[in-house]
């Protein structure tokens, strides 16, 4: 007999249906384990590059910024223009282009570089918070785990498979490079209150790009020499996203007074490699007025006029400047 039910295939299907139900069932398991463990990878990669993402956002706005001042111009055509009478021809442009901020309305664009530079301000006070809220160093941000014990200058043997370790005066230990992080917000800052803002003083001459370079350089030696004052919650020199707030408050308000962009400008230098000392401005981890402060200054930035956030950052800035610490210290 060579049917099917003579050879127990009716059997053996039987046994085989409920291999197919838990087959399924470890497949679908397996599935959701899998999504969620996805998930749960997807959640830690946000927390712990929730800060990076702040300084990546303050990046881009300074980098922003300096396209904006680039073109503020906006392609505008010189033309000739004869001056009354005398016959000395004067050079202009046309009307609504840029011109000179000292006799005629600023271009739309250094508005928006401005704007530019007062949100990479906020986004600047903010990513230290946030990576010290969510209790992060995130993996583009890992810092180097230090070298092992007794570690030796490339090329020497290692100590663990020497008999005889040298003596201690020998043993070298390697510095610990700086974490990513830290790098990528020092970098941000760079472009966005270095760079960005030194444009904002319109140099136009050898001397007026020697105080541009000058600021740059000031910006530089504060972010590497001067960050740091060896005491807790302190740092050394006026930090540079406080100068930069002050210069664009004080070009918005003034349609880009050059002589004063310039004195300010001179002013926050020295401030930025002085020796003096000033607290960490940490107004999202302090008392509630200082989170108050922040969010009018959010508020101020992103719906309010040109002039009133000007006025309000201008404010902010200046009080930080000259009262350090008895405004905005923690202890305040």
């Amino acid at each position: 007999n060579n049917s099917p039910v003579g050879k127990g295939g009716v059997g053996s299907a039987a046994h085989r249906a409920p291999g197919r139900v838990a087959g399924i069932f470890q497949c679908t398991k397996k599935l959701f384990l899998s999504e969620r463990t996805g998930r749960g990878q997807t959640l830690e990669f946000i927390r712990k590059n929730a800060a990076n993402g702040l300084s990546v956002a303050n990046l881009v706005a300074g980098l922003s910024s300096v396209l904006c001042s680039l073109n503020r111009w906006g392609g505008g055509k010189k033309k000739k223009k004869r001056g009354g009478g005398n016959g000395v021809k004067k050079e202009g442009f046309k009307e609504g282009r840029g011109v000179t901020p000292v006799f005629c309305p600023l271009p739309r664009q250094y508005h928006h570089s401005c704007w530019l530079l007062l949100v990479g301000f906020l986004l600047d006070l903010a990513d230290g918070a946030v990576a010290r809220r969510l209790d992060a160093c995130s993996a583009l941000g890992e810092s180097i785990p230090p070298p092992p014990r007794g570690t030796h200058r490339r090329g020497s043997p290692s100590p663990c498979l020497s008999p005889s370790p040298p003596p201690p005066k020998t043993i070298r230990q390697l510095p610990r490079s700086l974490p990513a992080g830290a790098k990528l917000d020092d970098f941000a800052d760079f472009t966005t209150f270095g760079l960005a803002t030194a444009l904002l003083l319109q140099p136009q001459g050898a001397l007026d790009g020697l105080l541009a370079i000058a600021y740059v350089m000031a910006v530089f030696a504060r972010l590497c020499f001067f960050s740091s004052a060896g005491i807790p919650f302190t740092y050394r020199g006026l930090p540079c996203p406080y100068a930069s707030s002050l210069l664009v408050s004080t070009f918005l308000l003034t349609a880009g007074n050059v002589t004063l962009l310039h004195v300010i400008a001179i002013i926050m230098v020295l401030f930025m490699v002085d020796r003096g000392l000033y607290p960490h401005d940490k107004v999202l981890e302090s008392q509630l007025w200082k989170k108050l402060v922040y969010a009018g200054g959010v508020v101020a930035v992103l719906f309010l006029p040109a002039t009133v956030a000007s006025v309000y950052c201008l404010v902010w800035s200046t009080s930080y400047i000259i009262f350090p610490f008895a405004v905005w210290s923690c202890a305040a």
